[in-house]
């Protein structure tokens, strides 16, 4: 009995998965090949990132109480809401890449044009809106103080809010006295020859003392949790003490040497590997962009295959997971 096998054509070509190994494209396995490489680079990071938090975890800052900003809303914090939009739009993006894909695979010129766009967007978002939240968390929010030990003192006071005692944030702006310096920064034509310091803190620990003796009602906050999980309140006393004995230099912001948030070592971690990623989203964004213009031009009509969009939608979707592991440890737990 003779048995009839049905061709389509495209059992050879990349398209239709005719060459080996795994009936995979050349192109395709070397995108796998990269991503698996890729993910184990992300894993160590994270890896180190999980390890020194649970290290340092009595000490390490809350997030609730870093990213609390959003755009064009100045004053009001609002924990996490400008992130989880952030996240909405990569996760969407990766959603219009699935369509673009299976656009591709229906031939459909078209909607692989509106898809591909669509993700670009939703990539130049992200990227820009990383960007802002980066520029965000340099710049500051309420200040501190650095003790001698390298600890963090933060200064606030207790108000009542809908019948509910808290403690709300004092800014060092706020409360520091000013008064008569001369210090200057050392620059290099003075002195030791290639050495500089970098920008001098916006006030002096005994300016902060001053304001602090001056309000009795602002207290010290350290960055060890309480048995309650919150960050440890001093009383009046041990305010002044702890600020005029181990009170070494005033921090605005965080960058790699300080952090006014807590530890040091959680502003390395943050813009290491959010950086990382977010080199990586820029990254795809160009590349989407190339595969965008070559849809425009027909390029891949004329090939009669849209394999590389979904070469490019692989590289993507790996963007789009790791971030949710990023979020996850640095916002979430």
């Amino acid at each position: 009995m003779d048995s009839t096998v049905a061709s389509t054509g495209t059992e050879e070509k990349t398209w239709g998965g005719g060459n080996e190994p795994l009936k995979a494209s050349y192109g395709k396995m070397m995108m796998w090949f990269f991503i698996v490489s890729d993910a184990l680079t992300f894993s160590a990071f994270l890896a180190a990132y999980g390890f020194s938090r649970f290290k340092f975890i009595n000490e390490w800052p809350i997030a609730d109480e870093v990213f609390t900003h959003v755009p064009f809303l100045h004053g009001q914090e609002l924990p996490m809401i400008y992130v989880a939009f952030m996240t909405f739009v990569l996760i969407m993006s990766s959603v219009t890449m699935v369509l673009a894909v299976d656009a591709g695979h229906h031939m459909n010129k078209a909607k692989v044009t509106i898809y591909m766009f669509l993700t670009i967007i939703g990539g130049a978002i992200f990227v820009g809106s990383q960007a802002w939240e980066w520029a965000t968390f340099i710049q500051g929010d309420y200040g501190a103080v650095q003790t001698k030990g390298g600890n963090i003192l933060q200064f606030g006071e207790y108000v009542t809010v809908d019948g509910v005692e808290k403690f709300k944030r004092v800014s060092i702006e706020d409360l520091a006295i000013a008064q008569a310096s001369e210090r200057t920064s050392h620059e290099r034509k003075n002195g030791l020859w290639f050495t500089e310091e970098g920008t001098l803190p916006p006030y002096t620990v005994n300016e902060i003392y001053a304001g602090l003796v001056a309000n009795e009602n602002v207290l010290v906050r350290n960055q060890f949790l309480d048995e309650k999980g919150h960050k440890t309140i001093l009383s009046r006393e041990e305010s002044l003490s702890q600020l005029k004995e181990n009170g070494k230099l005033v921090v605005k912001g965080a960058n790699l040497q300080v952090n006014e948030y807590g530890t040091t070592l959680f502003a390395d971690f943050f813009f290491f590997i959010t950086g990382f990623h977010g080199f990586h989203v820029l990254s795809g964004v160009i590349i989407n962009i190339i595969i965008f213009f070559n849809v425009v031009l027909g390029t891949y009509e004329r090939r009669g295959s849209y394999e590389m969009v979904e070469k490019v939608g692989l590289y993507w979707h790996f963007v789009d997971l790791v971030w949710v592991f990023v979020f996850t440890f640095f916002y979430l737990v």
